[in-house]
């Protein structure tokens, strides 16, 4: 008997922590097939689709370079940083600019893949682990927000490339595909893991006619049971045709661990386009085992975000849109007295990282922030 213990005590502790939770929920464990670590686990590296110029033009392109620097100075240090580039001319310039600001390509793999935009939370290789702790790749089905016209060129979004980049970097890496283009369509960005079994998620951006026409909430949880992991619900009812994503919830709440939810003043929320019915349900949020959740509160920016190039957007900044590297977090910034004020806050959830400004200015003018073109490949 004390055999039995000591060698299930020693399983639990080279789990991962969603894997930990499978073997204390061993009900659940018969309809769980793969299940995705949360982002504060190890990392091997991340994902980063660099900006080019064949969709948009060269003044998006280089309206963006210099926040792709930023991230990719930063994240070297504790990682690899596995960067996409369009094309070996792409890729050229893009060591110029890497080289131009002293930043050594020695942790930094490059793959020539051809991509529409940079939003590689949305469209990336999704990590998971199989139920022998080995990693695969899913590939959830990506139609470009549910086949968004996109305002900066008044043209239907194009999509196709982005969409193949999961099963491009499987081939790659030799890793084990799960196709679920035929199951459902999920941007990354529209859920929230917490690695215990928990996800958070707008209805609006999932159960969708533009994206899952006729799936219902059931279903949808089925598949995320599956697939992810997950056996406990947060669900936010959003708003569709908010913005071009029918409302993330990457935007405005993020689990910063396993017990605390990181979002903003019901005010902000407000001011941030959360409906007070989903303010509501967010405060009375739980998690797997039934506990409340302690909530802390970051600020909007003070003022509405200019961007670099002097256009006022009209509207304010969100903090919570971070990402969680292996020694860094990369928080978005805006030139805002309440930059400090927000990063010293999200600093205290990490004592083991250091909080790291980035300034996203121009890139928050296209819809997103750092955790919206970010994707952690964790170790293996």
């Amino acid at each position: 008997m004390i055999k039995m213990i000591l060698a299930l005590i020693l399983v639990m502790t080279t789990l991962s922590s969603c894997q930990k939770d499978k073997v204390q929920d061993p009900s659940k464990e018969t309809s769980v097939l793969y299940c995705m670590p949360a982002e504060s686990e190890p990392h091997e590296g991340t994902w980063l689709q660099w900006p080019h110029h064949y969709q948009y033009g060269i003044a998006y392109r280089e309206s963006l370079d210099s926040t792709w620097i930023a991230m990719t100075k930063e994240l070297v240090s504790g990682e690899k940083v596995h960067i996409i580039a369009y094309n070996q001319t792409e890729k050229t310039r893009i060591l110029s600019l890497l080289n131009s600001a002293n930043i050594i390509d020695t942790n930094i793999t490059f793959k020539i893949y051809k991509t529409d935009d940079v939003w590689v939370r949305d469209n990336g290789p999704i990590y998971t682990r199989d139920s022998n702790e080995n990693l695969v790749i899913e590939d959830w089905g990506f139609n470009a927000w549910g086949h968004k016209t996109d305002d900066y060129t008044g043209l239907p979004v194009q999509f196709a490339n982005c969409n193949a980049i999961p099963s491009k970097i499987a081939a790659d890496q030799g890793r084990n595909l799960v196709d679920l283009n035929s199951t459902m369509v999920c941007e990354g960005g529209s859920v929230e893991i917490d690695g215990r079994g928990t996800l958070m998620a707008c209805k609006s951006s999932i159960l969708n006619q533009n994206r899952n026409p006729g799936m219902t909430q059931s279903q949808a949880e089925s598949i995320f049971t599956k697939y992810l992991g997950v056996t406990n619900f947060i669900w936010l009812d959003g708003q569709a045709g908010l913005e071009i994503t029918d409302q993330h919830i990457d935007g405005f709440a993020k689990f910063a661990n396993e017990t605390t939810i990181l979002t903003m003043s019901q005010t902000n929320l407000l001011d941030y386009d959360v409906k007070q019915s989903d303010i509501d349900k967010l405060y009375a949020a739980k998690n797997k085992k039934g506990d409340s959740y302690t909530f802390l509160e970051v600020p909007l920016t003070q003022n509405d975000v200019i961007t670099t190039l002097g256009t006022n957007l009209g509207y304010k900044g969100s903090y919570v849109n971070y990402y969680i590297s292996n020694d860094k977090v990369l928080v978005p910034n805006y030139s805002d007295p309440n930059d400090a004020v927000a990063n010293a806050i999200i600093q205290t959830l990490y004592p083991n990282r250091k909080v790291v400004g980035i300034d996203v200015r121009n890139l928050y003018e296209n819809g997103g922030m750092i955790h919206c073109v970010t994707q952690q490949q964790p170790k293996s």
